[in-house]
């Protein structure tokens, strides 16, 4: 079922239920007026009546009493199918007026009369009888019954009951037709926005939905998918760029392999020096590729969903040690102290952080030798200190190399970017683009600060356990 469908059909009940629970109530309150109005009628009635009986019974022979109820009838409307019966003392009828009936009225109604003075009772098919105790000084009380048919209610309760039902039919029609069309104005724009992200595509992602420029509920369904599409874009642009990057960076130790397995197949007869020349040229080119390989691999890795990512509490002192041994087997030549800051009162865990203890090794190693590559040559050692504050755990490492330009530093953590000063050392260009993604994976920071031929800052920064 169609939203536009379900809204019409949603708002057409609502309509209806209200409708009818008011139709019900006018109904019913016009029905309770009526019927007492009728009931002041009949008590009227019985009145009249009462009066007419000891009044008439009191004149002197029989066409003087006939003529006397015939000129009070002149006074009050007479009620459809009406009965008037009057009881004296010993519930006999001593008087009958109206149109006679063989129905006896219940003892139980007399006596319910002489009980409480009046009594209304309602019979089938808007039959109503009422009961009047009627007061006489001379004679004693005598009961006064009157019964009747309110034919004017029900027929007036009939047109009430086919008006309601029809207002309620041709009500329920419009409101379905109204609700069809406001529904089909109200998701136009909706539409509009199925077409254009329909008409989206990968070679066009630069395209936005034209709906997110309002206020209400759809054009915050647009901005967000506006959103998306950001996201999406800058994905597939870095997907595109890693691609390319990785594809150039990966052509090159393949190429040295060809070419040195292709040459070593073009000569008959070598020297065991030149075997062992070409050997080592492809060990090393292989090495070359197994070292990218894991480095794409890393920055995969390190792109994933934090949720899929194990976390457990990483002491960054130990870490840092294990990192230092690790750089120094690496770069032997190369001297990296450690300085360790004080910690904080009132911390429980010192230099704890919350994180992937692989990933964060990779991180400091990367950090670490990159600082020893690009310091060759320098007296100076690798300084990398390691201090602590109330939320933050911060590692700075610092060199005193090559350095780089600002232009070079803005784009170090862009894959496979290697800057001019740096292009003479051998590396591929993802050991910072790697420590950033999983400085992000761990919600900490990277920063970077370098001058030309001065040397190079690096700190990290993540949130500490405390």
């Amino acid at each position: 079922m169609s939203i536009r469908l379900r809204l019409a059909l949603q708002f057409a009940a609502i309509l209806a239920v209200t409708l009818l629970v008011f139709s019900v109530v006018i109904y019913y309150f016009t029905y309770q007026a009526r019927q007492e109005s009728f009931t002041q009628s009949l008590f009227a009635r019985a009145r009249i009546v009462a009066h007419v009986y000891l009044d008439g019974t009191n004149r002197a022979d029989e066409a003087s009493r006939t003529s006397y109820r015939q000129y009070l009838r002149q006074f009050y409307r007479t009620l459809p199918e009406e009965e008037v019966r009057v009881y004296n003392t010993a519930n006999r009828v001593v008087f009958r007026e109206g149109q006679p009936t063989e129905v006896p009225i219940p003892l139980s109604l007399l006596m319910a009369v002489r009980q409480k003075g009046r009594q209304v009772q309602l019979g089938a098919n808007y039959q109503q009888t009422v009961g009047l105790l009627y007061r006489d000084a001379r004679r004693g009380d005598f009961v006064v019954v009157a019964s009747s048919v309110d034919l004017d209610t029900r027929d007036r309760q009939l047109g009430l009951r086919n008006i309601m039902i029809g207002g309620l039919l041709a009500s329920l029609v419009i409101v379905g037709i109204g609700g069809w069309f406001f529904a089909s104005q109200a998701l136009s724009p909706m539409q509009k926005v199925v077409r254009e992200v329909d008409s989206i595509t990968v070679s066009d992602l630069h395209r936005r939905l034209s709906q997110a420029d309002g206020y209400d509920e759809i054009a915050h369904l647009a901005k967000r998918f506006n959103q998306l599409l950001d996201r999406l874009e800058v994905a597939f642009a870095g997907q595109r760029t890693f691609v390319r990057d990785a594809s150039h960076e990966l052509r090159t130790p393949l190429t040295v392999l060809i070419g040195e397995l292709e040459v070593a197949l073009l000569q008959q007869e070598r020297s065991p020096q030149e075997y062992r020349r070409v050997l080592q040229s492809t060990l090393d080119a292989a090495r070359l590729l197994k070292d990218l390989t894991n480095g794409l691999l890393q920055i995969a890795r390190a792109s994933d969903d934090p949720s899929q990512v194990p976390l457990t509490t990483v002491r960054m002192d130990e870490l840092l040690l294990q990192a230092h041994e690790e750089v120094q087997r690496r770069h032997p030549t190369c001297r990296v102290d450690l300085e360790f800051g004080d910690v904080p009162p009132r911390v429980r865990q010192p230099f704890a952080v919350r994180g992937n203890e692989a990933l964060l090794l990779s991180a400091l190693l990367n950090v670490l030798e990159n600082a020893c590559k690009f310091s060759t040559g320098s007296e100076e050692p690798v300084l990398a200190v390691l201090s602590m504050t109330a939320t933050f755990v911060v590692l700075e490492v610092r060199d005193h190399g090559v350095g780089m330009s600002e232009a070079d530093r803005q784009q170090v953590f862009v894959p496979f970017f290697r800057a001019e000063t740096m292009r003479a050392i051998p590396g591929h260009g993802i050991g910072l683009p790697l420590t950033a993604k999983i400085m992000s994976l761990h919600g900490g920071s990277v920063r970077v600060e370098s001058q030309l031929h001065q040397g190079t800052q690096v700190w990290l920064e993540w949130p500490a356990l405390g």
